[in-house]
């Protein structure tokens, strides 16, 4: 403010409220700040200052546990923590289930955070009704895309058709194993399901690229049994495997979407004789320590990194669309 020869008010509106600043003031103080290397306020000044919270609210639409469970959600986890040490910030895991209805939007309203990051969920999830009555910032992994919220998220359709062409090329029999269908988070089997009909925004991409690469091979989608699990879970996969296999048994590919449900459907396939890439190909998502063990073709990511990117737009209140970068990798489980 001093070297800019106006006033801190002006300085904080220069950067926050720059319709409340004349153009030329506004141009002179982000000059003046570039040249002595000032970017933006510091989030935990400007929070002391207002007297607004130190935290922020990572909101999970899964049990506590699965924090901790589940790799690629931890990876996330451990990108936002990092941020939030950077800024001096804390963090606060809200998992809602949407199992008790009004009382998991209750905890969102109530919670005394600056602002939330959202764990992908579905469309028609109710907590995002309770998000936008905040009026806080907030930024999304994956989706639901919300014109008024940032966003962090993949090429899912584009990198879901790549993968899954390795998987049926040769092939006459795929079938799919996906993540949830809907908020309800039923267990079904359905085939050649409209991914449309998805509410997951993330599940809904992927399942249109698998279905692009299926036709592109010359195969018919409505005959490809595609298998909705309630949730990520390694010991619900193995054994929905394990029955989709026993009641289509020339079944030739398996397209997972994630690698946690992949690696699990290695016993099964194992236990019933399949060799694979032989017999039966398989595909991941994510691309773990463990599926590079595996010689699993998969898609890598770094959640680590997108969960920087997260609390990085939603400190700096940035709230707009990345892509973030993914690609195949392939490997031993859908042969040459």
């Amino acid at each position: 403010a001093k070297a800019a020869g106006v006033s801190v008010m002006t300085v904080s509106y220069s950067f926050n409220h720059p319709d409340r600043v004349a153009t030329h003031t506004r141009e002179r103080v982000l000059q003046t700040a570039d040249g002595i290397g000032y970017r933006r306020p510091h989030p935990t000044a400007t929070a002391l200052r207002r007297g607004a919270p130190l935290q922020i609210g990572v909101v999970l639409g899964e049990h506590l546990t699965y924090a901790f469970d589940d790799p690629v959600a931890s990876a996330f986890l451990s990108g936002v923590a990092s941020e939030c040490v950077a800024r001096g910030m804390g963090m606060t895991m809200i998992p809602v289930t949407g199992e008790e209805g009004p009382k998991d939007s209750a905890r969102i309203l109530s919670m005394d955070v600056a602002g939330y990051i959202v764990w992908a969920t579905s469309d028609d999830n109710p907590l995002l009704q309770a998000l936008e009555e905040t009026g806080r910032p907030v930024v999304v992994s994956g989706g639901p895309t919300h014109k008024n919220w940032g966003l962090v998220h993949l090429d899912d359709y584009s990198v879901a058709r790549e993968v899954a062409a390795l998987a049926v090329r040769g092939r006459q029999h795929p079938a799919i194993i996906s993540l949830p269908e809907a908020q309800h988070r039923l267990q079904t089997l359905q085939y050649g399901p409209e991914p449309v009909t998805t509410t997951f925004e993330v599940h809904r991409r992927r399942l249109a690229g698998y279905r692009a690469a299926v036709e592109e091979a010359g195969l018919d989608w409505s005959e490809v049994p595609v298998l909705f699990l309630s949730r990520n879970d390694e010991v619900e996969a193995k054994e929905a495997v394990d029955k989709l296999l026993l009641k289509h048994p020339a079944t030739d590919a398996l397209i997972c979407m994630s690698d946690r449900i992949a690696l699990a459907a290695l016993s099964p396939i194992r236990a019933s004789g399949r060799a694979i890439p032989e017999a039966i190909s398989l595909t991941g998502w994510d691309d773990g320590t463990e599926a590079e063990r595996e010689g699993l073709t998969t898609v890598r990511q770094s959640l680590r990194d997108q969960g920087v990117l997260c609390a990085r737009m939603l400190f700096d209140t940035e709230l707009n669309t990345y892509q973030a970068p993914c690609s195949v990798e392939v490997r031993s489980t859908t042969g040459a």
